[in-house]
């Protein structure tokens, strides 16, 4: 089955069948990312920080693209392109997911808790409510696995971005301008600012390491639809999410500089009291009106992002699993034992985790994407290494020009790890 006309082009009418995995990385990404660090961005520095916003965008395009292009290249996820490059490269994968995936997944939970909290009015803890929102998930991912993600992750983006479009344009019809004696600009020489800076860039759009679940919901989409999209079907499905992530953080950057800043509101670090500032940022753009829908869009967007990542992990330990330790599946009887087996020792670590660092939403926040910029890097070698690899066909490797556009951004990426690294143990600024 073919999607395409005959010069190439994707049939209007189809668009919306081959979209899939893209979308599912705009939800995973449309999380944290916006709707806390984007939104932190805006209140805390006005405008000072777009650009960095836009750069990030820019240079860590290829390495999500590479995901994109590998998988219809090959059919196949990156973590067999890593397994090709050699046992290195997946123990590394190995190692930076284990070290990054608690915090980053409680990051997640304890945002989407607030959020629950503060709406429903619930007095349980943030760590309780984690629990309940992770019980949830995991039984949703029993009910429905991949086809159930697919279907629902459209329907969360598509209403998050016309409620995001519409306060953004409700803002500026009302004349919001940005407080013209700000209470905080950015200073390169504010140890704060700096440390806020990496864990900006750690996540936006999202951290790389997304590009192999990305990777992996495009082979699980194949399969789901029993049919193979082309090379530009593929790249349209992975440029309207990438292109729409990058739109909507700005927008919540926007909207923070906008409502917050002008009004000189400082984010709570409380995961609860910061749900409502960000309802009431939304309400107070559109109108008290709005409070039910961005209420439920606020819950769901983040209760997605909470569900494609604990769905993530679990199916890239996986392969990795049966990799390292050949005949596991084997042993198991059956290899989706293996996910079910990560799911519950991800389930579990968060909650331990949040039990004893819920209290503080800004710090979980902080530590998982700061560990995300750390290994941004060598995810970024590695992706690159992978499609410029022998075994990758000829005519899909990257161009000339998009292996100097990669090699612009891993410089780039190196050299601010190395900088934060050097900063954070001398303290030179």
């Amino acid at each position: 089955m073919v999607l395409s006309k005959k010069d190439g082009s994707v049939k209007p009418g189809k668009i919306v069948q081959i979209l899939g995995p893209g979308l599912l990385y705009a939800g995973a990404a449309i999380g944290v990312s916006h709707l806390v660090q984007s939104t932190r961005a805006g209140a805390s520095y006005g405008f000072d920080l777009v650009w960095i916003l836009i750069l990030a965008n820019i240079l860590k395009y290829p390495f999500f693209e590479f995901a994109a292009r590998y998988a219809s290249a090959t059919n196949n996820s990156l973590i067999e392109g890593y397994h090709k490059l050699g046992r290195w490269a997946v123990i590394a994968f190995a190692l930076l997911t284990l070290l990054t995936m608690f915090a980053i997944q409680s990051a997640v939970t304890i945002v989407t808790a607030g959020l629950i909290g503060n709406v429903c009015n619930i007095p349980a803890s943030p760590a309780a409510i984690s629990a309940i929102i992770l019980a949830s998930t995991v039984l949703l991912l029993l009910i429905g696995r991949y086809p159930l993600l697919d279907k629902l992750i459209k329907l969360v983006i598509v209403t998050l971005a016309i409620s995001t479009i519409i306060a953004v344009i409700s803002a500026f019809a009302k004349g919001h301008e940005p407080n013209p004696a700000p209470s905080q600009s950015f200073a390169w020489t504010n140890n704060t600012d700096i440390f806020f800076l990496i864990a900006f860039i750690g996540w936006m759009p999202a951290p790389i390491d997304v590009s192999v679940w990305s990777s992996l919901w495009s082979v699980a989409k194949r399969k789901s639809l029993r049919f193979t999209p082309t090379f530009k079907e593929s790249l349209l499905d992975f440029k309207t999410g990438y292109i729409g992530t990058a739109f909507l953080a700005l927008c919540f950057l926007v909207l923070g500089a906008m409502v917050m800043n002008r009004s000189g509101e400082t984010l709570s670090g409380n995961g609860t009291v910061f749900a409502g500032q960000l309802i009431h940022m939304y309400t107070e753009s559109i109108g008290r009106w709005s409070y039910p829908i961005i209420a439920i869009t606020s819950i769901t967007t983040m209760f997605s992002t909470t569900l494609t990542c604990i769905d993530a992990y679990p199916r890239v330990l996986m392969p990795i699993t049966e990799h390292l330790f050949p005949g596991t599946s084997k042993k198991l009887g059956n290899r989706n034992y293996i996910y079910w087996i990560w799911i519950l020792l991800l389930s579990g670590g968060t909650v331990i985790t949040l039990h004893y660092l819920a209290s503080s939403m800004r710090f979980m926040v902080d530590l998982a994407t700061t560990l995300s910029f750390l290994t941004a890097p060598a995810l970024a070698i590695m992706n690159y290494k992978v499609v410029t690899d022998k075994h990758m066909p000829p005519s899909l490797r990257p161009s000339k020009g998009m292996r100097i556009y990669a090699w612009i951004g891993m410089v780039f990426l190196t050299g601010f790890t190395v900088f934060y690294v050097v900063w954070n143990v001398t303290g030179w600024i």
